[in-house]
């Protein structure tokens, strides 16, 4: 029998945290217990969470429209209503989208799902190993790599080391055919530290991830190498792709998209 510490049901999920601020039905007591604190310390947190899916949707139609039929999701948690394989599908039935998380939890429940979807599948994987996850049988059998990939990375990139974080998306960038798009949303800390951020660092250690903390916008600019970002370039993630002068209404998360050159 499971006790507390190898029963995921006992211990919160950064996806499931996820989950819970959107209202989802994939979470259990830990996790919800875990977005009340978050919330507690963020107000604001529950209308990060709906703003950043705004922007998956937003950015999922930007790269359909221009031809990209195939999307590598790190950090996915759940697949359930507005993620990117139903997104991508109702346009383009033939996309193909693999999802990676690093919560077993998160995977069992994302391949339920996606059972009856040969063109969608989830593997478990830690983003901080990129080659486990480009050699990986799914990932190999459903991406095409001599076409056009979307690599997401979104509200994920915040919860990775910095010594991890950097090194892991170059390799990962460095992987996808030219034409490609690398997006990305991330918490941006531009303001020392205060209680709040160390609250919701310290309710994340105890989840499956080492640490949350935001970056700088040319820290978050970093990770994008030298794919070329389209306009507006990095914005709130609400203003994405609109741009515009407009308040963050209470989110602290910015987003941006960037296009990978085509081979010199």
């Amino acid at each position: 029998m499971a006790n507390a510490d190898t029963d995921p049901s006992h211990r919160p999920s950064s996806a499931r945290i996820y989950d819970a601020l959107l209202g989802g039905n994939h979470n259990f007591a830990a996790d919800r217990e875990a977005a009340k604190h978050l919330l507690a310390a963020i107000p604001g947190a529950g209308e990060m969470a709906r703003a950043n899916r705004a922007f998956l949707n937003r950015a999922v139609q930007f790269l359909l429209d221009r031809g990209v039929r195939q999307f590598l999701d790190i950090g996915s948690g759940i697949p359930t209503v507005g993620n990117v394989h139903e997104i991508a599908q109702r346009r383009a039935p033939e996309a193909r989208v693999v999802y990676v998380d690093i919560d077993p939890v998160a995977v069992a429940h994302s391949n339920d799902i996606l059972k009856d979807n040969p063109l969608a599948l989830a593997v478990q994987a830690d983003m901080r190993f990129p080659e486990a996850i480009l050699e990986h049988p799914g990932v190999r059998e459903l991406l095409d790599p001599a076409e056009p990939i979307g690599l997401l990375l979104v509200a994920m990139l915040h919860f990775v080391p910095d010594d991890d974080a950097f090194p892991a998306t170059e390799r990962l960038r460095a992987a996808l055919p030219p034409g490609s798009y690398v997006v990305i949303s991330h918490g941006v800390s531009d303001t020392p530290a205060d209680a709040a951020i160390d609250t919701v660092t310290a309710l994340y250690r105890r989840t499956d991830v080492s640490a949350a903390h935001g970056r700088t916008r040319d820290q978050i600019l970093r990770f994008f190498g030298d794919a070329a970002l389209v306009p507006p370039g990095l914005v709130w993630v609400h203003e994405w792709p609109d741009g515009g002068d407009g308040e963050p209404h209470g989110t602290a998360v910015v987003a941006a998209v960037g296009q990978i050159p085509a081979a010199s």
